[in-house]
């Protein structure tokens, strides 16, 4: 029979193996793996924005306009350049406008004697429009050539701009306070 002292060695054995037996599995570092459905759609939203921007220098060369591309894709026309104030974030402007499709088909408009007024930065417009404005002074009159990704996308709008369009958005800003 195990007397006291012997009984706590014991203990304090069981204990010790049971401590050591309980380290935990040694973790693997794995590198993540690619996932090859989203490679397929990166590869292809970019073969369409490639194909967007194609043909759009294609049309903007036939029409015979001078226009520049932003790094994010969207095309100006600057008409008229403005001498008012410049368009910052949180600026609140009004302007007319006319959006049309690519192919002359018309979308919406607002007109001097109702213009649209939105906020800079607070949406509720393409963000390619709102790109747009951050590049112009009041009185400035412009051309926005808007690549999907930057109007309607994929989807349109579900009334009179179909999915995948291009647009063109003739602009004249009223007013920046």
């Amino acid at each position: 029979m195990l007397n006291y002292c012997q009984k706590d060695k014991l203990l304090v054995l069981v204990i010790s193996v049971l401590l050591t037996a309980c380290d935990p599995p040694v973790q693997e570092h794995r590198t993540p793996q690619s996932d090859p459905v989203a490679e397929q759609l990166v590869r292809a939203n970019q073969y369409m924005q490639r194909r967007h921007q194609d043909h759009i220098s294609a049309f903007v060369e036939r029409v015979g306009w001078e226009a520049e591309m932003t790094s994010s894709g969207l095309w100006i026309v600057l008409e008229i350049p403005g001498q008012g104030k410049r368009i910052t974030e949180n600026s609140r402007i009004s302007y007319s406008f006319k959006s049309m499709l690519l192919d002359g088909t018309p979308c919406y408009n607002a007109t001097e004697q109702d213009p649209k007024e939105i906020i800079i930065g607070k949406g509720g417009v393409e963000s390619g429009v709102e790109q747009g404005m951050l590049l112009l002074r009041q009185g400035a009159e412009a051309i926005f050539i808007i690549p999907p990704h930057l109007a309607h996308g994929n989807f349109g709008d579900r009334d009179r701009i179909p999915g995948n369009s291009i647009l063109i958005c003739r602009v004249k800003v009223l007013a920046v306070q």
